[in-house]
């Protein structure tokens, strides 16, 4: 059987790699979620075994969640080295067939897998939606959570603006987003004229923003569709969700860019 060992802890990983190992096992070790999620991709595995702090609390719940949706019927074992009642009801929400307290005995481990896996039969995982079907139904949630984020910046807030006057171009910017994500899928192609983008820039010129502030909706922005993405994990097609996040942050960029060259235009022509 072939087991993909996740764990940010380079000394407790590599005794148990050795430790599976021995008992028959082939293990692929991955140091961080970005590594594991990429050998998801790239192989098949029986069983996953991941450690849930990577560094961060329920790290561990991101790889479990692509495993099951790229691999629903692999074993999945969590391991944590203070596991509460919150993380025990997520492991059961998300299917996880074991959670392991630090310390464990590494041959206690590989029994589990080798119990476990034998008679290992899953249902087929119900159907995802594509990221761009989660960012288009949860717009207002965006929008809602970037404002949120952009009224704790006293730099931004000191430029005294209306709701709606604060908003009124980031559903444009979603929508911009969402297109993107359905039709052109290109890193290298063209970027797409955005009216919404180039009117923001020179709106917030108007407004007396400078370009840095700008600069800084957008980074909030990107963070924002991120979290409204995270949230959604349960419900995410993860085969598309690392190409995704990769062309979410190629257009935000690209609307910032656009957003950019208005405002000094618009700058220009003043002076």
């Amino acid at each position: 059987m072939k087991v993909l060992l996740v764990d940010d802890d380079n000394d407790l990983r590599n005794v148990v790699e050795s430790a599976l190992t021995m008992q028959g096992l082939e293990v692929v070790p991955a140091a961080s979620v970005k590594d594991a999620l990429q050998q998801i991709v790239m192989q098949n595995f029986d069983v996953l075994v991941t450690d849930l702090h990577m560094p961060n609390a329920g790290d561990g719940f991101a790889v479990v969640t692509a495993m099951r949706h790229a691999q629903p019927e692999a074993l999945t074992i969590i391991m944590s080295g203070f596991p509460n009642v919150e993380e025990a009801m997520k492991a059961i929400s998300l299917q996880a067939d074991q959670v392991l307290a630090k310390p464990f005995g590494v041959k206690a481990l590989a029994e589990i897998i080798h119990n476990k896996a034998k008679d290992q039969k899953r249902p087929p995982w119900s159907a995802k939606e594509p990221v761009a079907n989660i960012l288009e139904s949860e717009s207002a949630a965006t929008v809602q959570r970037w404002l949120q984020r952009v009224e704790n910046v006293p730099e931004l807030v000191a430029t005294p603006l209306t709701f709606e006057e604060r908003t009124s171009y980031v559903p444009e910017i979603l929508e911009n987003i969402v297109t993107r994500l359905r039709k052109s899928r290109e890193f290298d192609a063209a970027a797409i004229p955005s009216p919404a983008a180039v009117a923001h820039g020179k709106l917030r010129y108007r407004q007396g923003y400078s370009a840095p502030l700008i600069v800084q909706e957008s980074r909030i922005l990107q963070v924002s569709i991120f979290e409204t993405i995270q949230r959604n994990l349960a419900g995410v097609d993860f085969s598309l969700v690392l190409p995704d996040v990769m062309l979410i942050a190629d257009e935000v960029d690209s609307q910032l860019t656009q957003s950019i060259d208005s405002f000094l235009k618009a700058k220009s022509e003043e002076s």
